[in-house]
């Protein structure tokens, strides 16, 4: 069964169900950026399209690395080109946050466009 996206860095999938990836926070959908919160800029559709474009790829593995505030589990996810959360650093979808995210070299960390 294919992981379900909702955004950029949100993946559902068996067996974790409701996930995060770790080390990342993507631009928030429409009236989900909470008030008083700074929330990435960006194109939260363009964010999600492209995760929703490294997960088409297939042969996903994840693994749990921790469990959010909300009781989520937080994964490092991947596909044949590697980490899915490096990528959509790589990208400029995403920003890292959230802990400490080691990506290869050739991964630059850039805002989101």
């Amino acid at each position: 069964m294919q992981p379900y996206i909702y955004n950029g860095d949100y993946i559902r999938c068996a067996p974790f169900g409701r996930s995060r990836l770790y080390g990342i926070d993507a631009p928030e959908m429409p009236g989900a950026c909470r008030p008083g919160r700074n929330c990435v800029p960006g194109d939260p559709y363009d964010s999600r399209d492209n995760l929703r474009a490294l997960v088409a790829k297939g042969n996903i593995m994840c693994r749990q690395l921790d469990t959010d505030r909300y009781g989520q589990p937080v994964l490092q996810c991947w596909n044949e080109d590697g980490d899915l959360s490096c990528q959509q650093v790589e990208a400029g979808q995403v920003v890292p946050r959230y802990g400490r995210l080691e990506c290869p070299p050739s991964y630059q960390s850039r805002s989101p466009k």
